[in-house]
């Protein structure tokens, strides 16, 4: 049996759903760009996507809601300088394509003389770095009810004092295609799923939450019944936990923030910091800083979206450029941002295959894919005996960034109070509170456990949310401001 390269077979398969049942080909495509070619323009793109989602819920022991949804559609977009003129529609057909087209190419009125070259065309270049496989058809309904209700039994198992048990699960089969002025196709076939669980546990009157669960593009059987434990135990042992926390001390300490998820706070305070737009703009607390010392020695921090079968991975942006591993800031010193065609273009430097749009109804921005920093030679057990007085973060929930000044506020969903090198017990109610740029700089301490997160993060921008990842080492920050309740 002959097979297709990767990349031909996502095209393939993105031309079987979203051009051939509407009668388009790829001489469509190229007569709309020509339409919007016929204006001067620096760039302009067409966006077709279709994505098919599923996600079930169970809560009190019933699985409550199904849903199943369809949606495709195609964006046109045209660039000018800093102009943007983007148009969309849910109906793809030549017509409205054409319409689109003229739409957006009004952003120029200067008309060019002579006919709009036609570019040659040529396939982008891309990864493989998960299956095109659709990941809702990987399970059947009655066997995605049997595994929520088994969440709900093992959670009740672990101890009487679970009150409430909620699952949920959710499968997305998208399915991309881009053509570009400059000729450029690109196809890319997504897959993603997630498992979800959340535990109350009540003991005398007090009830605590805790939280677990994971995904990634891959199918549904990524979730065994190993792995399925594994999320349970980890909810069950958050609740428990805080139902024995006390109120967090409040004040400037020594705080250490344990391995993967507590990347978070990465993503927030630093990453967005060093998205192509804000600092193109001199928005961001980093812009006109390359080259310098950001951070101190041994933090390197990278955004790579080519980890096989990550969250936040893509075999292509979503504007056909190949996914890339951009190393950020390298042994403290900041080496670069990330980039869209648009900012890359204005500021000089070339894409990073970094953009990234909610779906087909929207423009495309600078976003993260896989965020983290490498790890380094320190044991954690060692760092967390480091700490005279300190807390221990372990888990995080909600957070809010102000991109201008760097400034953050997190709220820690698990963490310890620490004297001595001994974790005493589990606190409640901590929020860190800092500066992006500043906290960097007060890294003392590297953990050799980096890992990723479990496949959970959805980033937002200016009201369009993507899957991403975050990750870190075990950390030792010196001096970090904590909002307590103590």
């Amino acid at each position: 049996m002959i097979s297709r390269e990767p990349t031909l077979e996502r095209l393939v398969v993105a031309k079987s759903l979203l051009l051939t049942p509407f009668g388009l080909d790829e001489s469509h495509l190229a007569r709309a760009l020509a339409e919007i070619k016929a204006h001067k323009v620096d760039e302009a793109d067409l966006y077709f996507q279709y994505t098919r989602s599923e996600g079930w819920s169970l809560e009190e022991g019933i699985v409550k809601t199904g849903s199943f949804s369809i949606d495709q559609g195609v964006g046109v977009r045209a660039v000018s300088g800093e102009k943007t003129a983007f148009a969309y529609s849910d109906d793809i057909s030549e017509a409205s394509l054409l319409d689109a087209a003229r739409t957006v190419r009004s952003i120029s009125t200067v008309a060019q003389l002579g006919r709009a070259r036609v570019a040659t065309k040529k396939i982008a270049s891309s990864r493989s770095l998960y299956h095109g496989l659709d990941p809702i058809a990987s399970l059947d309904s009655t066997a995605k009810v049997k595994l929520l209700e088994k969440v709900e039994q093992l959670a009740r198992a672990k101890d009487p004092r679970v009150a409430q048990v909620m699952a949920g699960l959710a499968a997305e089969y998208d399915v991309v295609l881009v053509a570009r002025a400059d000729g450029t196709l690109a196809a890319d076939v997504r897959p993603l799923v997630r498992l979800s669980v959340t535990v109350i546990a009540e003991q005398k009157g007090r009830r605590e939450v805790g939280s677990a669960g994971g995904g990634g593009r891959f199918g549904f059987d990524y979730f065994d019944d190993a792995l399925i434990g594994q999320y349970v135990d980890e909810a069950v042992h958050a609740a428990l936990t805080n139902l024995e926390a006390r109120p967090a001390p409040a004040g400037e300490m020594t705080v250490v923030l344990g391995p993967g998820w507590p990347g978070i706070l990465l993503h927030e305070a630093i990453g967005h910091g060093l998205e192509g737009d804000f600092n193109r703009k001199g928005s961001s607390a980093f812009s006109g800083r390359i080259g310098q010392r950001v951070a101190a020695k041994g933090v390197t921090v990278l955004d790579d979206g080519t980890i096989n079968d990550r969250r936040g991975s893509l075999n292509v942006d979503d504007e056909g450029n190949a996914s890339q591993r951009n190393v950020l800031i390298e042994d403290g010193i900041l080496k670069g941002y990330i980039q869209d065609a648009m900012n890359a273009r204005l500021s000089g430097v070339k894409p990073t295959g970094n953009g990234r749009r909610e779906s087909y109804a929207h423009v495309p921005l600078p976003r993260m894919t896989n965020t983290y920093m490498l790890g380094g030679d320190k044991t954690p057990e060692e760092i967390v005996a480091s700490i005279k007085k300190g807390l221990y973060a372990t888990n995080f929930g909600g957070g809010q960034v102000d991109i201008t000044s760097g400034k953050f506020v997190f709220s820690a969903s698990q963490a310890y109070w620490v004297e001595n090198g001994k974790i005493l017990y589990p606190v409640k109610g901590a929020t860190l509170v800092g500066s992006g740029p500043e906290v960097l700089k007060h890294v003392s301490m590297i953990g050799n456990d980096m890992k990723l997160d479990s496949g959970v993060g959805t980033c937002g921008k200016e009201g369009q949310s993507v899957p991403v990842g975050v990750g870190q080492p075990t950390l030792r920050i010196d001096a970090l401001t904590v909002g307590g309740t103590a």
